[in-house]
């Protein structure tokens, strides 16, 4: 079994959503249970070993329903972001959520890549804390470091809606990721604080021009955490080539995500999709950025993904679909962990 460290899961999300419903997100998580796709005993089972778990805040309003017309096209109306106050309390909920998770055993609050490592050893769920959509962050940073001392090493500046500090791209197919602006004069002023903390910056959402705006201004490696190839599967949140050249020159990482949106020629949400769409991406990514820079972001707990693997459990049947196209077993270990135990030891400035 090769362990799998991850680039991107909504398990906290899950865990909070149904503890406003009065469910016990410590039990769920540690014992087990029949929702969504990552608990303990699944995570053992599939050998997902650990991976950034992401502080998520859900639109306030009803998510629009993806409405494909005859052509199979589609384009889902943006929501607006959360108010501050409202993003930092939820927040700061899931991160005690992450904290009572450690106190129990469950998972290990990781800030350093000896902390995956011994976490891994130990058969606890590895999990390094990330915010996707910063509208939980002060538009001053004033909070900034706060989370960082909580254990928060990773960001994306937005989601797919516009916030304070950039804009995302819309869940559209087929759509090019250029659909407008990028950071605000604030977006900036993060990714500067972010490079001096040494918080990784995850550009899995935001608008290509934002992309750019982070490649010139910031040092660290590009990242993408839970994006496939755009060359593939035309959807705004893929890559284009030119975004993994980027990736590539940086010695970042694109990680790939587990959406069938994401995965399938034609972008349609449709649990029935082979795991050869998966490797067809790996593939046009390994060949493009070589194989250090590719990785696994799965996306788990956040979106549709193939029946074949259907939750943690089933990881290593993307594992096997690998090993059959010819990855040996030094590659798989790079797709599956390792490179995003060099990447993150490089942006946490380890020696």
């Amino acid at each position: 079994m090769q362990l799998i460290f991850d680039g991107h899961n909504d398990v906290l999300l899950r865990l909070w959503e149904n503890a406003q419903k009065g469910a016990d997100p410590i039990a769920e998580f540690v014992e087990g249970t029949d929702k969504g796709h990552i608990d303990a005993p699944r995570a053992r089972k599939g050998g997902l070993a650990g991976g950034f778990c992401a502080m998520f805040i859900p639109p306030k309003e009803d998510y629009p329903a993806r409405e494909v017309d005859q052509n199979g096209h589609y384009s889902v109306r943006m929501v607006g972001p959360r108010d501050q106050a409202e993003a930092l309390k939820i927040a700061l909920e899931m991160t005690d959520i992450a904290s009572r998770l450690e106190q129990a055993g469950g998972l290990a609050i990781c800030r350093s890549t000896a902390d995956i490592r011994a976490a891994m050893d130990s058969v606890r769920f590895a999990a390094v804390l990330h915010i996707e959509g910063c509208e939980p962050i002060a538009e001053d940073l004033s909070n900034l470091e706060t989370f960082h001392a909580k254990g928060l090493r990773s960001l994306g500046p937005v989601w797919s809606r516009h916030n304070l500090f950039g804009h995302g791209v819309p869940f559209a197919f087929p759509s090019s990721p250029d659909t407008g602006p990028g950071l605000t004069e604030a977006g900036f002023e993060l990714v500067k604080a972010c490079d001096k903390l040494g918080i990784m910056i995850d550009l899995a959402h935001i608008t290509e021009q934002g992309f750019w705006d982070v490649e010139r201004i910031s040092t660290a490696p590009l990242v993408a955490t839970h994006s496939n190839a755009h060359a593939l599967t035309p959807i705004s949140r893929n890559l284009t080539d030119r975004q993994l050249d980027a990736i590539r020159e940086r010695k970042g990482i694109a990680g790939l995500n587990y959406a069938t949106t994401m995965l399938r020629p034609d972008g349609l949400e449709n649990a029935d999709t082979p795991l050869s769409d998966m490797v067809r991406h790996i593939d046009h990514m390994v060949e493009r950025m070589g194989i250090d820079c590719v990785a696994l972001g799965s996306d788990f707990d956040g979106a549709t993904i193939p029946a074949a693997i259907s939750d943690a459990a089933g990881n290593q049947a993307l594992v096997e679909a690998l090993r059959g196209a010819g990855y040996g077993e030094d590659d798989l270990a790079k797709l599956c962990r390792e490179n995003w135990l060099r990447l993150l030891k490089t942006i946490w400035r380890e020696a």
